[in-house]
């Protein structure tokens, strides 16, 4: 499913931490301690739309973006999950899972531009992504850390 060509575009490199695998998409944690926020990127080259992935990609990138949001939504217990791809500043697809509070800085509004990224604590930063892996790796879909 996956190409084995496939680099992650520097940007997103930069901004997050590597939570682990499923079969199509890698899967990050942005490293914004500001937000609940995870990052699912298809790994296949050049690709910028959803609808550029084949239709069977499509299907199991909808699956994985599902188990994330479910896994993310049991864990932090968020009122909403933003989830959206939108590629403005980084041109590679991916798509952002937010969970958003009512008490956020941003909320309503969208979290962009609103708040200076707070860097994750080690010790919460151990905790989150042994919380996220361990959720996603008791999902229905493989994954792996």
């Amino acid at each position: 499913m996956s190409d084995q060509s496939f680099l992650l575009h520097p940007q997103l490199e930069t901004d997050t931490h590597i939570v682990g695998y499923f079969p199509l998409s890698l899967v990050l944690l942005c490293k914004d301690a500001n937000y609940p926020w995870c990052i699912l990127v298809p790994r296949h080259v050049d690709i910028r739309e959803i609808h550029h992935l084949n239709p069977a990609d499509r299907q199991v990138l909808l699956a994985e973006s599902c188990v994330l949001a479910e896994s993310m939504e049991g864990l932090f217990k968020p009122i909403k999950m933003n989830v959206a791809a939108l590629g403005n500043m980084v041109p590679q697809l991916h798509i952002h899972h937010i969970a958003r509070f009512e008490n956020d800085a941003a909320w309503p509004a969208p979290i962009w531009g609103k708040e200076a990224a707070k860097e994750y604590d080690s010790e919460v930063l151990e905790s989150r992504l042994q919380d996220l892996r361990e959720l996603l790796t008791n999902s229905d879909i493989a994954f792996k850390s």
